[in-house]
């Protein structure tokens, strides 16, 4: 058969939704719950094109050597960090992880994490798909369980669970149930609890979460979801309202955070929308512990590949955007790196979340894969802060970055 051509068109993105309609929209229906989603490398951002630049001269590091009576080396750096009311030994913490069955290597995860002792975000929708306490396989683990998971590993003094709520999940009571359970006092007890409004998300601004469901679950879901049939007997599309907020909704939820869980840290997840500035001025103001911007390039969940290219501003831009003086700036968005880690730092983030990068260390060594990856992180960013003359993560800044155009 003879094809008609179109050079300058994708042209098998054109084929492939004239056969498969809808579908078509969003990645392979057959990659669900094996792949995680966002930006990719070969799109690239504005942070790849960044550079470290060290100065010649570095009173940092002489004030260094004076404090400890000799040359300072990369291993005198302290990436020890104060980040949403949690104390960590990296500027790391875990991004929220979802409900979706590539989320199944979350048990594993937890238990890295919490051995580690950085702080771990539990994802919206794991109580109300998987339940608050569940029994089955390692993808149907419910909330409770990560939560114990976590802390059987974690040390004294560092680390801390926070729990992420969507608007819908608000009918579920899901900061309720965790609050008041005996099995979370210990958390609660030792400031290491907290809770994350989630506002959206870098893969999908603007737009709820997503999940492939049976056409058995869909029908019981008409009318509180919205349910799209992709393919004739196929799996169903559910979308979650995104929820809605002004100014004063904004600030009110928070409040009421505040008020309802006087123990618990309140983090607030913002997606890149155009006024990200504004609304994490808003957070911080209303007493928001931290807020998280996941960048464009962000995500862990099923999305339409159109919006991973096209919708959402770009970390870089949103962090231009957002001014943390002083306060609990968290950025997310394709990282694996430290060096990626540190020009995020020198951006204006206290820490960065690994998502799908995590989700991938777990799913390749359950058991050390994630520590592993930390390991390498630490020693990049050990090398990268010091090769800068500084020696304590939160002391990079801007002026330790060139842009291609300046």
């Amino acid at each position: 058969m003879t094809y008609l051509t179109a050079p300058g068109l994708p042209e098998d993105d054109i084929r492939a939704r004239a056969r498969d309609g809808a579908a078509a929209v969003f990645p392979p229906l057959d990659s669900y719950g094996t792949a995680v989603f966002g930006g990719t490398r070969e799109q690239g951002d504005e942070i790849d094109t960044l550079r470290l630049a060290p100065p010649v001269f570095m009173p940092g590091r002489l004030a260094k050597l004076i404090d400890l009576g000799r040359e300072p080396l990369y291993s005198d750096v302290s990436l020890t960090t104060a980040l949403g009311g949690f104390d960590t030994p990296l500027p790391v913490y875990v991004s929220a992880l979802g409900s979706t069955r590539v989320a199944g290597t979350s048990l594993a995860l937890s238990r890295q994490a919490g051995r580690l002792g950085i702080p771990m975000v539990i994802g919206e929708n794991v109580a109300p798909m998987n339940g608050f306490r569940s029994s089955g396989d390692d993808h149907r683990k419910g909330l409770l369980e990560r939560i114990l998971a976590y802390c059987e590993e974690l040390p004294d003094g560092v680390g801390g669970v926070c729990v992420q709520q969507s608007t819908e999940d608000a009918d579920s009571e899901v900061w309720n149930h965790v609050y008041s359970d005996p099995a979370v006092s210990g958390l609660l007890a030792s400031g290491r609890l907290g809770f994350e409004m989630k506002v959206g998300q870098g893969a999908k601004p603007g737009l709820g979460g997503l999940t492939m469901i049976s056409e058995a679950v869909a029908a019981d879901l008409e009318g509180q979801y919205a349910v799209e049939r992709l393919t004739d007997g196929g799996p169903v599309l559910r979308c979650s309202s995104p929820g809605t907020f002004t100014d004063e909704i904004f600030r009110r939820q928070i409040q009421l955070m505040r008020n309802n869980y006087p123990r618990a840290r309140c983090w607030v997840k913002l997606f890149p929308g155009r006024d990200v500035g504004h609304a994490a001025g808003i957070a911080w103001d209303a007493g928001a512990h931290a807020v998280t911007v996941d960048g464009a390039e962000g995500g862990t969940g099923w999305a339409p590949t159109g919006f991973l290219g096209h919708v959402g501003l770009p970390l870089a831009e949103c962090l231009r955007r957002v001014e943390p003086a002083g306060r609990t700036l968290l950025a997310s968005g394709r990282v694996w790196d430290g060096i990626r880690a540190v020009k995020l730092l020198a951006l204006g983030a206290r820490a960065v979340g690994l998502g799908r990068a995590a989700l991938v260390a777990a799913d390749e060594d359950p058991a050390h894969g994630l520590e592993r990856l930390l390991e390498a992180m630490a020693l990049e960013m050990r090398m990268a802060v010091s090769s800068l003359g500084r020696y304590a993560a939160d002391e990079t800044g801007p002026e330790d970055l060139w842009r291609p155009e300046s």
